[in-house]
């Protein structure tokens, strides 16, 4: 028995010893090939110290934490622009995601950026948006006195509610990037109305977002009989192309070419130009009204009722939001709460507290 204790420790310590050598190489690697504009994983910090992990970098850890997080399962059921469409090819929150990951590893391969920190970003940045899309976020905006915009509340899933409360110990680049990867309504793409990232890789997934979602969201709208290839302003087609295709790839292109040896992420001024023309006509026309808003006061209606039931009522919330009510104040837990439902859990939980049993479908 003591025989085999000794080879099973020797073995562990071998294993550590080659796991280390192992994160250890991949950091060696990233100053053989980065940029000297990009963020080394070595240059990570975190608020509270811990053991590094013996065959990830910092920023690996960071991707993977929020890849397992339930904020992040969630995303799946939650609404990008159409509430609850009929078909299986519209967006969802889960599957902007994935593509804004995309566009933002393929952005920081090309310009020798951190690709890792990138995708971390590109993960996390949506994981505090509402049900029912930015209609949800309008209505918990209302209800909070100081206000709610998803990309705060991001950060405040990743430092203060998950794992009980602890938060997941992401690294301080990483949340610049979550927090800052958004624009406002009024603005355009560069528009950094949180401030500007503090890394050449936050900048990489704020134009991810908005192109993934320029170029998507034209396509669930085509795909949903509200507009053709031929609506979008002749202007916009003419400097990024006729195409849904020949403008994802013109935007992302430009960035590249724009960006390439230099510090800072950017778009040529005509591209940027055409890309935040094409955002206005988005809000125009699909954004703020149209087919895609038809239902928003339902679903508005659905989501205030509980808003107010669970404030006049917090006993109701499960026990970890009656934990957040205690320290930072009822309107907070709640609106935590209701911020982190997916579509069909908010219809449910209305149906569960405010329709008589005979009249429900559930």
């Amino acid at each position: 028995m003591a025989t085999d204790t000794g080879v099973s420790a020797r073995l562990s310590r071998t294993r550590q010893v080659a796991s280390l050598r192992i994160r250890e190489r991949l950091e060696r690697a990233e100053d053989g090939s980065l940029s000297p504009h990009a963020t080394r994983a070595t240059e990570a910090v975190r608020d509270r110290p811990e053991e590094p992990a013996p065959t990830r970098t910092a920023f690996q850890v960071d991707r993977d934490r929020i890849i397992h997080s339930k904020p992040f399962r969630r995303t799946k059921h939650k609404t990008q622009v159409f509430l609850a469409p009929i078909g299986d090819h519209y967006r969802t929150r889960l599957t902007h995601t994935l593509e804004v990951s995309q566009i933002g590893r393929s952005i920081a391969v090309a310009l020798g950026l951190n690709e890792n920190l990138v995708e971390a970003m590109a993960l996390g940045h949506d994981l505090g948006h509402t049900p029912f899309g930015h209609n949800g976020e309008e209505l918990l905006s209302r209800f909070l006195p100081e206000g709610f915009r998803h990309n705060q509340q991001s950060v405040r899933i990743v430092e203060k509610l998950e794992r009980g409360g602890r938060g997941m110990n992401l690294a301080v680049q990483t949340r610049d990037g979550i927090l800052k990867h958004s624009a406002p309504t009024d603005g355009g793409l560069e528009t950094a109305a949180w401030g500007e990232p503090d890394t050449a890789e936050g900048w990489a997934v704020r134009y991810a977002d908005k192109i993934a979602y320029l170029h998507h969201d034209v396509d669930d709208a085509i795909r949903a009989g509200l507009l053709d290839d031929e609506d979008i302003p002749r202007e916009v087609r003419g400097s990024l192309g006729t195409t849904r295709e020949e403008r994802l790839d013109t935007m992302i292109y430009d960035v590249v070419v724009s960006s390439y040896g230099k510090p800072t992420v950017g778009m040529s001024d005509e591209v940027l130009e055409a890309s935040n023309a094409l955002r206005k006509y988005m809000f125009d026309t699909i954004y703020l009204t149209g087919e895609a808003k038809s239902q928003d006061e339902k679903a508005q209606g659905v989501l205030w009722d509980l808003l107010t039931y669970f404030e006049a009522h917090p006993e109701r919330m499960p026990s970890e939001h009656q934990k957040i009510a205690e320290r930072d104040g009822v309107k907070r837990a709640v609106a935590d709460y209701i911020a982190g439902m997916t579509d069909g859990y908010a219809i449910d939980m209305y149906e569960e507290l405010f329709v008589p049993a005979v009249w429900s479908r559930r």
